[in-house]
């Protein structure tokens, strides 16, 4: 991402958290950052389809830490998926690697909101009281489910905004023909994959993580390693 258009979101994400802004003010500026990464994505996609060599497709491998590795992994599949890249789960000691597959303007876009959701989910998680007699582990991991759903489908709109805002009658085909390419990358790779069971969590905490989720910042804090996984307490 240029560094222009990271500052501007970055600047748009200091007067969204700031506490002197109201709710109404606050998801304002929440929305237009969330507005310029997707229509980074769209712009950064017509380019490449006139020049393929300034956004090339790659790879890269994300650690996802414990507690609540298996949790923090279904987030990051909920930002990718959305912003037109795959993931592979891997167990790693305790935790997982993710293998993403995705051009490089869409990873990078990816690991960007990652890092910033995984911050706020800790902090959410952190000011969310578990009610009386529900099991702290359960109510979290169901707490994380509702967060990352709701976050998958904010990104799923704001890329549809951006694709109808850019005008252009071909961008539709430009990202589906993207899509294919990172799927047949993928399939190269792992061309025996196989799809993991559906999760069935017993806590109450869905509700109340959709609604952070709602509330959630999508416009990410800036770039940082692979690597990265601020803590969620156990």
């Amino acid at each position: 991402m240029s560094q222009a258009m990271l500052g501007k979101v970055r600047k748009l994400l200091a007067q969204a958290e700031d506490p002197a802004c109201t709710p109404a003010e606050s998801a304002t500026f929440m929305a237009k950052a969330t507005e310029l990464i997707a229509r980074y994505g769209v712009d950064r996609a017509l380019l490449a389809a006139r020049e393929p060599a300034a956004d090339p497709i790659g790879d890269r491998t994300v650690e996802v830490v414990a507690p609540y590795a298996r949790d923090k992994a279904g987030l990051l599949a909920a930002v990718a998926d959305p912003l037109r890249c795959r993931c592979v789960r891997r167990r790693q000691g305790d935790g997982y690697a993710m293998h993403l597959f995705g051009f490089a303007s869409d990873l990078e876009r990816v690991e960007l909101l990652f890092t910033s959701l995984l911050v706020q989910a800790a902090h959410g998680l952190a000011g969310a009281a578990v009610p009386v007699g529900e099991h702290p582990a359960a109510f979290r991991r169901s707490w994380l489910a509702g967060f990352a759903q709701v976050v998958a489908e904010r990104l799923r709109a704001a890329e549809a905004g951006a694709v109808a805002e850019a005008g252009v009658p071909s961008v539709a085909l430009v990202l589906a023909d993207r899509s294919d390419r990172v799927q047949r990358r993928l399939a190269e790779v792992y061309p025996r994959l196989r799809t993991a069971p559906r999760r069935r969590l017993a806590g109450g905490g869905f509700a109340p993580g959709a609604a952070a989720g709602r509330r959630a910042d999508l416009g990410g804090t800036g770039l940082t390693g692979a690597g990265a996984s601020p803590g969620i307490a156990g």
